[in-house]
């Protein structure tokens, strides 16, 4: 059953040109591409020009593009709020039609967007994941249509702040892996008796105390 499930995956859209993580429950390749270049529009409306925004910064680190906000546009990425809501989608499910004029995301929530937006930073060649800018590359996504919304209404990871100690950067980097791999909910692990990890003012004794899980006696080497 796993075989001839790949094998029907790979007969409507070839591995080595579209590769996702989640796979979507449907998924179908078209001719051609879409390609994103310094004035590619990120169309919205005011409601959902947040999401619109947020990805623009991601997309500029690697490509360079200042890509701008729009109300309205015949070409360029449209994210939409379906008017008649799709009861297959739910909240967090999401389509993606790309052709090679233009990317259209639609969904019953913000939610469906952002995913149908981390489906889409996935599409792009890896190296939009750079940090810094990525010379001389063609920004190209695959001409698809895509039908997802998740399985389980809870995905989560956790992270262990407490018998394992993480900096604030580290614990941002995580969250954003998270959300990429659309789970929906952070399991922070704060509190446990090797460690006491989140401040409260009114009661400093649980860091100042509960921080540590023996008493201290100072170095190794001293009595």
């Amino acid at each position: 059953m796993v075989l001839l499930h790949v094998l029907e995956i790979k007969a409507v859209a070839p591995l080595n040109q579209v590769s996702l993580i989640p796979q979507p429950v449907k998924i179908e390749a078209l001719a051609g591409t879409f390609k994103l270049n310094s004035s590619t529009k990120l169309i919205s409306t005011s409601a959902n020009k947040e999401i619109a925004e947020l990805f623009a910064a991601m997309f500029k680190a690697p490509t360079g593009f200042n890509l701008q906000h729009a109300f309205s546009g015949s070409t360029g990425i449209q994210l939409s709020i379906s008017k008649t809501p799709n009861a297959l989608l739910g909240n967090e499910g999401y389509t993606l039609h790309v052709t090679p004029t233009k990317i259209n995301i639609v969904a019953n929530k913000p939610a469906g967007l952002f995913y149908g937006m981390q489906t889409l930073m996935q599409l792009l060649p890896k190296e939009i994941e750079s940090p810094l800018l990525v010379k001389n590359k063609s920004w190209s996504v695959p001409c698809v249509k895509i039908t997802d919304y998740p399985r389980f209404g809870w995905r989560g990871l956790m992270l262990d702040v407490s018998r394992h100690y993480f900096d604030k950067g580290m614990v941002k980097k995580y969250i954003n892996q998270l959300a990429k791999y659309k789970m929906n909910v952070f399991h922070w692990h704060l509190t446990d008796d090797q460690g006491w990890r989140i401040e409260i003012k009114s009661l400093p004794k649980l860091t100042e105390i509960g921080a540590w899980r023996a008493p201290r006696v100072g170095l190794w080497w001293t009595p």
